[in-house]
């Protein structure tokens, strides 16, 4: 019994939209997902992914078809019959990827609408159930011993307007994050699980560029301008910051880390770190002043019993050491 050709391309549809929609969830080409807004920016990758995979299947079934259906037959010497189009065909493959390009166009719009518009804020507190999945760092244990610092306000609590604001710079070769309420500068980034981060980013040189492929954002650093990223991290862990934007020879090597934390070890984070920038009144280097330049190298001079001070035989550099 032959299959009508109609009900033939009709299950070879069916077969190829399925395959496609499988491979479109279970593609396994991103990390792993660390904040809210990675969710929806997935969900618009794997709808490309299906359709790609379905139009790749589509396209090289027809080639691999074409090569066997209409292949010249042995002892066939005749020209091929002559065909000078066909319009409604023509009309069919060019509104399809029309209708799906501006579907594309208003879905990733929509997402980037979203993401930009801090759509995500309200629901930072629905993301606890990945705070568990992860072991709690050893500087947990100290956070109890905060609550008191925390209740002289010696330690700021954490996003005093429920936001944690971070200035980024972008320089030849690597990061630095100041964090203005704290006054604490790191090379790495730090920031608490399930509270919205806003990074005012920019750049010292040349163009940089801001990604952290689990966090499925990336943002340019840009000289003389600043330009603003905001995302909450849902997951506990160690991600790569990586410079996107080629910046110059060493530019594979701009890396560095952001250090999602419970929000316990991010107090303790904050707290270590001030007490690292304290100077120790009772330290002996803090106690005495530093020595002059001038006074250093006079004191060598006596000690090797050299003929010529400094002051002797260059005036002008005694001077200018002096003041360094």
């Amino acid at each position: 019994m032959k299959i009508p050709s109609t009900i033939t391309a009709l299950l070879v549809g069916i077969v190829i939209t399925l395959a496609s929609l499988w491979y479109g969830q279970n593609n396994g080409l991103l990390p792993v997902d660390a904040s809210l807004e990675a969710a929806k920016i997935d969900q618009l990758f794997n709808a490309m992914i299906a359709i790609a995979t379905g139009l790749f299947l589509l396209v090289q079934g027809a080639l691999v078809y074409s090569l066997f259906a209409f292949r010249r037959r042995k002892g066939d010497d005749s020209d091929a019959e002559p065909v000078e189009g066909n319009v409604p065909l023509e009309i069919l493959w060019t509104a399809i990827p029309a209708v799906i390009v501006l579907w594309l166009a208003i879905y990733s719009l929509d997402v980037y609408s979203l993401v930009n518009s801090g759509g995500f804020v309200g629901t930072s507190h629905m993301a606890h159930a990945h705070t568990h999945e992860v072991a709690r760092a050893p500087g947990a244990a100290i956070a109890a011993s905060l609550e008191d610092l925390n209740e002289m306000g010696q330690v700021p609590p954490i996003g005093t307007d429920d936001k944690l604001h971070v200035n980024v710079t972008g320089l030849q070769y690597a990061w630095l994050f100041n964090y203005p309420d704290s006054g604490i500068i790191s090379g790495e980034l730090h920031i608490p699980v399930n509270q919205t981060v806003e990074l005012d980013i920019a750049a010292r040189d040349v163009i940089h560029a801001f990604w952290v492929p689990e966090f499925r954002l990336k943002q340019d650093a840009i000289p003389g301008q600043t330009t603003h990223l905001s995302f909450t991290p849902s997951r506990v862990g160690e991600y790569p910051v990586i410079c996107a934007e080629l910046c110059g020879a060493y530019h594979g090597a701009m890396k560095t880390r952001t250090i999602v934390h419970t929000p316990e070890d991010y107090q303790a984070w904050v707290a270590s770190q001030r007490v690292a920038v304290t100077p120790d009144p009772s330290s002996t280097l803090a106690a005495e002043p530093p020595t002059p330049a001038g006074a250093r190298l006079a004191g060598y001079a006596h000690q090797h019993h050299l003929p010529l001070t400094l002051a002797a035989a260059h005036p002008e550099a005694s001077i200018q050491a002096e003041h360094f």
